[in-house]
C-alpha cells in the first residue's frame, strides 16, 4: 500500500500544477472509470483506501459533500494503479473527485463505517441506461439502527441526515427502536408486513424445512408487489423523495435487505438503472450482512434463506410487476405514482 501521495508523483504535480484546477469541474466526464475505482475502508486500521486500477497520471480531490470538494489541492496523485491513502480526515465522511487523462468521476465509501449498522449504504455512483449516475449523499439505505454509537450518530450528523423512513413493523419498532440522528428533522413511520418473519412464532420458524424457507421468501417478495398496504408504504416514500428539502434521506427495516431492498430497488429503477446493476445492489446486502446473520445460519441450516437474499426472491416481485403492469416503469408510475422526470432531476448527475 502506498501512503498520500507518493515521492514518485511530485514530478508529475510540478508539470500538471499549470492544467490544475482551473479546468477541473466536479463531475463525470469521459469513460467510466469509476469500473476501475473505488474508496473502501480498511477494516483493520480503519483507514480511508483508494483502489484504482489505471495506466495513466491521476488526481484525487476531496471535500465534506460533492459541492465542497476542494479543488485546490490534491489528497493524493499517483501514475499508477495501486491502493493509496489520501491524506484527509477519516472520522467524517467524504466525498472524492478522481481525474484521470481518460475521464473523471466522484466517488464515495458505498458502505457507511459505522460500528452499530452493517448494511448502511450510499446510494449514489450507479450508472443509469442512459451513461449518467445517481447522486451522492443524497438517498440511503440500512439496516436497523438501536446499535448507533456516539461517534456513528456524529458521523451521519456531519451528512446531515435530515429524513429517516423506517419501515418496520410497530412491534419491531417497540422491540428494537432507533438511537435518534441529531440532524434529522423527521421520522416517519412506514410500516411493512411483508417482509417482517420476526412477527411469526420463534417455533414455527423453527421448524421450517429449507424448501419451506426459500418458498416463504418468495411469497414475500410476491406480497411487497400486490399487498395494498405496502404499495401506499412505498407511494409515501417516494412522495417523500419528491421533495428536494427531504434529503438526505435514509430508508430502512430490520435487515436492511428485503423491504428496503425492494424499495431500493424501486428507487434506482425509477432513475433508469438497468435490473442487472438493480439486483448487484439487492445482493450486496449478503456481503454486508455476513457478519451480523451468520452465526444464526450455522445454527439453523434450513434457516438460510431467511438471512439471506438470494436473486430468485427480487426476480419473483419483477417477475409479478411485470405480469400486472407490463413493466417496472408502469407500476411506478401508475401505480406508486412517481414523477419519473422529477426524480432524475433530483438524483442524477
Amino acid at each position: 500500500m502506498q501512503k498520500g501521495i507518493p515521492l514518485t508523483s511530485s514530478l508529475f504535480i510540478m508539470l500538471t500544477s499549470c492544467n490544475h484546477p482551473s479546468s477541473v469541474t466536479v463531475g463525470y466526464a469521459g469513460e467510466d472509470i469509476s469500473r476501475n475505482a473505488s474508496i473502501i475502508r480498511d477494516t483493520g486500521n480503519g483507514q480511508v483506501v483508494l483502489e484504482l486500477k489505471t495506466d495513466g497520471k491521476w488526481e484525487l480531490y476531496a471535500g465534506p459533500s460533492v459541492e465542497k470538494i476542494n479543488l485546490e489541492k490534491p489528497v493524493a496523485t499517483g501514475t499508477s494503479s495501486g491502493r493509496y491513502l489520501p491524506e484527509i480526515d477519516t472520522t467524517t465522511r467524504n466525498y472524492f473527485e478522481l481525474v484521470t487523462p481518460a475521464g473523471k468521476a466522484i466517488l464515495a465509501e458505498r458502505r457507511l463505517p459505522l460500528q452499530g449498522s452493517y448494511n448502511f449504504r450510499d446510494l449514489g455512483g450507479i450508472r443509469t441506461i442512459d451513461g449518467k449516475y445517481t447522486q451522492w449523499g443524497k438517498v440511503f439505505r440500512s439496516d436497523d439502527m438501536m446499535h448507533l454509537t456516539a461517534t456513528d450518530i456524529h458521523y451521519l450528523d456531519q451528512i446531515p441526515i435530515r429524513t429517516v423512513v423506517d419501515f418496520r413493523s410497530e412491534a419491531e419498532i417497540s422491540q428494537s427502536p432507533d438511537k435518534k440522528i441529531s440532524s434529522a428533522t423527521e421520522t416517519y413511520d412506514f410500516s411493512i408486513t411483508s417482509g417482517n418473519i420476526t412477527s411469526l412464532p420463534f417455533e414455527d420458524i423453527a421448524r421450517l424445512s429449507a424448501q419451506e424457507a426459500d418458498s416463504l421468501m418468495r411469497t414475500v417478495n410476491r406480497e411487497l408487489v400486490t399487498d395494498s398496504r405496502t404499495i401506499e408504504q412505498y407511494k409515501k416514500l417516494f412522495v417523500l423523495l419528491q421533495e428536494e428539502d427531504n434529503t438526505p434521506l435514509v430508508f430502512h427495516c430490520t435487515a436492511g435487505k428485503d423491504r428496503t431492498g425492494y424499495g431500493a430497488y424501486l428507487f434506482l429503477s425509477s432513475l433508469g438503472v438497468d435490473e442487472a446493476t438493480c439486483l448487484q445492489d439487492y445482493l450486496d446486502s449478503n456481503v454486508y450482512l455476513a457478519a451480523k446473520y451468520g452465526p444464526y445460519m450455522e445454527k439453523y441450516p434450513d434457516l438460510k434463506p431467511l438471512f439471506e437474499v438470494r436473486p430468485a426472491y427480487l426476480k419473483t416481485a419483477i417477475h409479478q410487476i411485470k405480469e400486472q403492469h407490463g413493466n417496472v416503469e408502469n407500476y411506478l408510475t401508475n401505480v406508486l405514482e412517481v414523477d419519473m422526470d422529477r426524480m432524475k432531476q433530483l438524483y442524477l448527475y
